[in-house]
């Protein structure tokens, strides 16, 4: 109960506190380098300080902790060079397989610009004199250590972005779900009047009512039946067959003109030949439907409404045309939302159950083509033939 009143303040604690964590993760990194660079400064000037040594040491000086000290670099590239620009040594560089002197020839200078830049060089001196200049890179453990931060952010974003879709799969299923038990119940509720006034017709007909009356009751009855029917179907995996896509589209859109206002100019431009798609009747019929109402909210009952069909290739597209008020770019994803919505009544499901429908259960695509504001839109719809 208290994780489920507090989820928003739980979310920013976490969210603070993994902020928090890296901070102090990347600080101690930073600081872990830079003691890190400041022994390997102290190494390199013991190691001038025993090349100064070596140089002003007299024939019967013992120089073998001298040269233990000199040759006990063994990661740390350096080169030295004298004050008359010549190399003196150098040592933990990669030649490439060239020999020393053309080695040198073509990247010494390189080479030092490279190691000022990576740290100050070091001066030797004999006798109070510039004897050479030392000039030191940063050791490959350095640079992997340098490295490592961008490493534990890769580490960390890869980690929040599993856990994101993570959590966007199981909201998607959850969603599923309810949309699944939503659309069952809502068809499991329809069917029980629905089957009361199957009944109840029947008797009004051996009452001698009027044909006319009756005719009417059992247009709305069959309505009810196609619901209960798209609810049913919406709730499970429907079952697709072969059909003409012109002909399912051509009965929609009859339907809907007649039950509409006589201020919309309906039109309709279908290839004269079938065009055949796997495809659920009751449910395309359903998102022809929610388009063509979507389109008529947006005019406000007035205006011009056009369905297209054309066929490219091995695909079939369906545009709904109209001349309403339009929607911005920025718009053109979050209209498929559930309870996304313009109008002060309504659940905003119609556009987002037309998606399901074709996406999910038609392996389609269905998208705003193009809007423009106070012009209109339209809407584009797309399956495969066979």
């Amino acid at each position: 109960m208290f994780f489920t009143k507090h989820r928003q303040l739980i979310r920013w604690i976490i969210i603070v506190a993994s902020f928090a964590i890296i901070s102090l993760i990347l600080w101690n990194t930073y600081v872990f380098f830079q003691k890190f660079k400041a022994e390997e400064r102290a190494k390199m000037e013991i190691w001038s300080q025993a090349q100064e040594n070596f140089i002003e040491a007299e024939d019967d000086t013992d120089i073998d902790l001298l040269i233990k000290i000199l040759n006990s670099n063994t990661t740390t590239p350096i080169i030295v060079i004298y004050k008359d620009e010549t190399v003196s040594s150098y040592s933990n560089i990669e030649t490439n397989g060239l020999s020393d002197s053309l080695f040198l020839a073509k990247h010494k200078n390189k080479l030092i610009e490279q190691f000022k830049t990576e740290n100050p060089p070091i001066e030797i001196r004999y006798k109070d004199e510039l004897y050479s200049t030392l000039y030191y890179g940063n050791s490959p453990l350095l640079n992997k250590l340098k490295y490592y931060p961008l490493a534990l952010l890769l580490i960390i974003v890869l980690f929040a972005a599993v856990v994101y879709f993570f959590y966007r799969s199981s909201k998607i299923a959850t969603q599923n779900k309810l949309w699944s038990g939503m659309a069952k119940e809502t068809a499991h509720q329809i069917g029980t009047p629905l089957s009361s006034l199957i009944g109840w017709t029947e008797i009004l007909k051996s009452e001698n009512t009027n044909p006319e009356y009756i005719k009417e009751i059992e247009k709305d009855i069959h309505r009810l039946q196609t619901i209960t029917e798209r609810f049913s179907k919406i709730g499970s995996l429907p079952t697709l067959e072969k059909a003409d896509i012109v002909a399912e589209t051509q009965e929609a859109f009859d339907y809907l003109k007649t039950r509409s206002s006589k201020l919309i100019n309906f039109d309709i431009e279908v290839p004269e030949h079938p065009i055949y798609v796997n495809l659920n009747k009751q449910l395309y019929g359903w998102t022809i439907e929610n388009l063509v109402k979507n389109a008529i909210d947006a005019m406000k009952g007035r205006g011009d409404l056009q369905i297209k069909i054309t066929q490219i290739e091995q695909q079939v597209n369906v545009t709904v045309i109209d001349t309403g008020k339009g929607i911005s770019k920025t718009e053109y994803n979050s209209i498929f939302q559930p309870g996304y919505t313009t109008k002060k009544r309504g659940w905003g499901l119609g556009l987002s159950l037309a998606k399901r429908i074709v996406e999910d259960f038609h392996n389609g695509k269905i998208r705003v083509l193009h809007s423009e504001i106070g012009k209109g839109t339209t809407m584009l719809m797309s399956l495969k033939t066979i």
